[in-house]
């Protein structure tokens, strides 16, 4: 495997980590485990971090030149990234609507 497609290929696993911590963070807010839910999330980002990190060293490498060759494996790491992204934001903020939907449900049986 070339650098270049073991460095999208890594690009590619953080991504995925991101997305899937996010979505077990999801999945812990609907059982109200608060904490591990935050916990999630702050690995989410720090896998998104990491990816973003490769994702920038290739944007600078190509200087705007067209020196890194595009093809399918990069824009499906893109595409990865792009949604691990969106999945990130999206689930921050269903926590918190779940937790505005656990305190109007206590609130209602007091």
């Amino acid at each position: 495997m070339s650098e270049m497609e073991s460095t999208v290929m890594e690009l590619i696993i953080h991504a995925g980590e991101a997305r899937s911590a996010s979505m077990q963070a999801l999945q812990a807010a609907r059982q109200h485990d608060w904490s591990e839910a935050e916990s999630l999330l702050k690995s989410a980002s720090e896998a998104s971090r990491q990816a973003h990190k490769i994702q920038t060293a290739l944007i600078g490498a190509d200087e705007g030149c067209g020196k890194v060759p595009v093809n399918l494996i990069l824009v499906h790491a893109q595409d990865h990234l792009m949604n691990a992204m969106l999945c990130r934001d999206l689930v921050e903020e269903l926590i918190v609507l779940h937790k505005e939907i656990q305190e109007i449900r206590k609130a209602a049986t007091h």
